[in-house]
């Protein structure tokens, strides 16, 4: 990349940080956006800019948003008894396009992670106690994940709801063989956690 002009090689050392380009790819979409006409250059930067200008933090469920409170945080017809917990807000909107779930959400902001030096107090702890504490809640329901990063962040949980909440039931998502698959193409821990949260037919 050392014989690149200035500004182009700026522009691909900066989409080079995004997730999932590389420096390749990261050259190729900057020589994808000089190709563009001016005006649609220049929407893209504009949209990059408004990005950061217009959009905020829901200061109920943490996701990322246009206006406080969310759309799915304002919304009377949503069930304020069940609240759902995820790690990032990009989860939230895989779950939202099922259109299957009905209650409120609490982004985390990530999973405690003390190798990558992600310690509780870096979270939405205190958010999620607050929403526990409000009385609304009857069931949290830990939409998490299966890493070892997403156990200890729903084991901290569990004990903060048992110090805080102990009225709330606490759920996951169910884990397991997918729909489809079958028993002898899983790897052991899926058919390990399959067996533990066997269901009753």
């Amino acid at each position: 990349m050392q014989r690149l002009p200035a500004p182009l090689k700026e522009a691909v050392d900066q989409l080079a940080r995004l997730p999932g380009l590389g420096p390749k790819s990261a050259l190729r979409a900057a020589l994808a956006v000089l190709k563009w006409p001016r005006a649609r250059a220049d929407a893209l930067g504009a949209s990059i800019l408004a990005l950061r200008e217009n959009l905020c933090f829901c200061s109920q469920c943490a996701g990322l948003s246009d206006a406080d409170p969310c759309a799915i945080c304002g919304d009377a017809g949503r069930d304020d008894s069940e609240l759902m917990l995820v790690a990032e807000w990009d989860s939230l909107i895989a779950l939202e396009e099922g259109g299957f779930f009905k209650g409120k959400y609490l982004v985390l902001g990530g999973l405690i992670a003390p190798l990558d030096n992600v310690e509780a107090q870096h979270l939405e702890f205190e958010r999620l106690r607050r929403r526990l504490e409000g009385g609304l809640v009857r069931e949290l329901i830990l939409a998490l994940g299966t890493t070892m990063e997403a156990e200890a962040t729903a084991s901290y949980v569990k004990d903060l709801v048992e110090r805080h909440a102990p009225d709330v039931a606490v759920t996951r998502l169910a884990q397991g063989i997918p729909l489809g698959a079958e028993v002898k193409y899983m790897d052991r821990e899926t058919l390990k956690q399959s067996l533990a949260y066997r269901q009753k037919l």
